[in-house]
């Protein structure tokens, strides 16, 4: 006998993360984050969210986290920040931490985006440790330029556009399983961002 075609269960979200006004990712999977202001986003991310917070970034990399500039959206106290040496390590380090569930939110800063196998096994691990009952974790891996990790839930470019007197980013939301392409302006407004839809920059 085979299944049927319709469901009568009810339909229910999936549970995400209210990133912005407007945009959600959701829990339990993997997301990339690319572009010059990808680790911004990221920041974004962890302040929409309470407790720790797990940021992978290899050893040897040259750029490091700023504490005095991350303060001003996230407690530094709140980042756990892992530097393995190995790069296959980075991904391994952040599947574990996914398969836990003891923390929300992961965060691995790569030097070029993984394949669609690792991918996948992000997605399993953070599909683990939403079943374990302590968290339903979002994974975020950050990607130099363009990105373009294959089969993440969805990918989004942020790059600053600062003009004198204006602090501001352009956003787009380049893939998503759920959502079409869309492009927004990212405004800091006194202590607050505000968001505006915009046309899309060119890649």
């Amino acid at each position: 006998m085979t299944a049927p075609i319709l469901n009568r269960a009810p339909y229910r979200d999936r549970p995400a993360l209210p990133l912005l006004d407007g945009i959600a990712l959701p829990l339990a999977r993997t997301h990339e984050f690319c572009g010059p202001a990808r680790h911004m986003l990221a920041l974004l991310a962890a302040r929409a969210l309470s407790g720790p917070v797990i940021w992978i970034a290899p050893a040897w990399g040259s750029g490091q986290l700023y504490p005095d500039a991350v303060a001003a959206w996230v407690a530094p106290g709140r980042l756990i920040c892992v530097t393995p040496r190995q790069t296959a390590d980075l991904l391994w380090c952040m599947e574990e931490a996914l398969r836990s569930g003891a923390l929300p939110l992961v965060v691995a800063d790569l030097p070029c985006p993984p394949a669609l196998t690792p991918v996948r096994r992000l997605h399993l691990a953070a599909e683990a440790g939403a079943g374990t009952g302590r968290a339903a974790p979002l994974g975020l891996i950050l990607t130099p330029g363009a990105g373009g990790a294959a089969g993440v839930e969805s990918r989004w470019h942020m790059a600053p556009r600062h003009t004198r007197g204006t602090t501001e980013w352009h956003l787009e939301r380049r893939r998503a399983r759920m959502a079409p392409p869309r492009a927004w302006t990212l405004r800091a407004e006194g202590r607050q961002l505000a968001l505006h839809p915009t046309a899309r920059h060119p890649a």
